[in-house]
């Protein structure tokens, strides 16, 4: 019989299969599909200080090998998430959970992660720093180890619970950031999130969406992925949440020997609704195929 079990800074799974924030809702929503206890943990939709309505439509394209989206991280805002999104998810799903916090301040991080971190239900606060800084023009906090470190240690600053910080891969050098983000205390690093991508309408020679760019994923950014992470694990001793591109159990066992410790499945929840029940469901047999007895032993293991 094989173990899928990992861990997490402290926190066991039962597999590493965890939805993608921004691509699964607040998890609640799938609980009529299939029993969503079954997932590893769930990252919860991207969270903010204050309520946002997202970006102008259309916002969302599909591609040949994947989709480009420009939601804008429309959500509530942190004090319904709190009242109104949690209860619901707490009556269906009964494992510790991921919550993803965004922000466009470092103030806004350190009060939204504030109040995610004191949430029974809460077992890591995961860090979009793929945001833009209002007060530096508009420049992502990912871009730069400085920015991100600054985040780092102003989030945990005011928690207690695991900090990992979600990376950007539109940057030349990814190493750099993730080893300021754990000289900063980051418990942990999520990575990667979307690549910046863009498609133009033929017929009316404009962009496909309102906000002309936007966050490119699927399969096809799967193998940049695999070496972002391949390369992070080399330079830093905390672990690594993989995703970009995940949509089968042997992507989850290759993001795994690059290094991660559990993996993120996100626009094949938007193809396939049971996309992260079918990986679990065939891990066992991938494991056993490939000789694995333990997930834990294969982390990194191609180093």
């Amino acid at each position: 019989m094989v173990n899928t079990k990992v861990t997490l800074s402290g926190l066991t799974l039962d597999n590493p299969v965890i939805p993608a924030s921004g691509t699964f809702g607040f998890g609640y929503e799938f609980a009529d599909i299939y029993d969503i206890n079954i997932l590893g943990s769930i990252s919860c939709k991207g969270t903010t200080k204050d309520p946002r309505f997202g970006n102008p439509t259309p916002r969302i394209a599909e591609c040949s090998v994947g989709m480009i989206n420009s939601v804008g991280l429309q959500n509530p805002g942190v004090d319904k998430v709190i009242s109104e999104e949690l209860p619901k998810l707490a009556k269906v799903y009964k494992k510790p959970i991921i919550a993803n916090v965004s922000g466009f301040s470092i103030d806004d991080y350190a009060y939204t992660c504030e109040k995610m971190d004191a949430q029974e239900q809460v077992g890591i606060l995961e860090v979009n720093v793929s945001c833009p800084n209002v007060h530096n023009g508009g420049m992502s906090f990912g871009t730069t180890p400085e920015s991100a470190a600054a985040v780092t240690k102003a989030v945990k600053a005011v928690t207690k619970k695991p900090v990992y910080i979600k990376l950007s891969p539109n940057v030349t050098d990814i190493v750099s950031i993730a080893k300021a983000c754990e000289e900063a205390g980051a418990d942990g690093i999520s990575l990667i999130n979307t690549l910046l991508g863009m498609r133009i309408d033929l017929r009316t020679r404009k962009p496909v969406i309102a906000n002309k760019m936007g966050g490119f994923s699927g399969p096809a950014i799967f193998p940049v992925a695999v070496r972002m992470v391949y390369q992070v694990y080399e330079a830093v001793n905390i672990p690594i949440i993989g995703m970009g591109g995940v949509a089968t159990a042997r992507d989850v066992i290759e993001m795994m020997l690059a290094g991660a410790t559990a993996v993120q499945v996100g626009a094949a929840n938007l193809v396939d609704p049971c996309a992260c029940p079918n990986i679990i469901k065939d891990l066992p047999a991938v494991m056993e195929q490939y000789g694995i007895e333990n997930l834990t032993d294969i982390i990194g293991g191609s180093h």
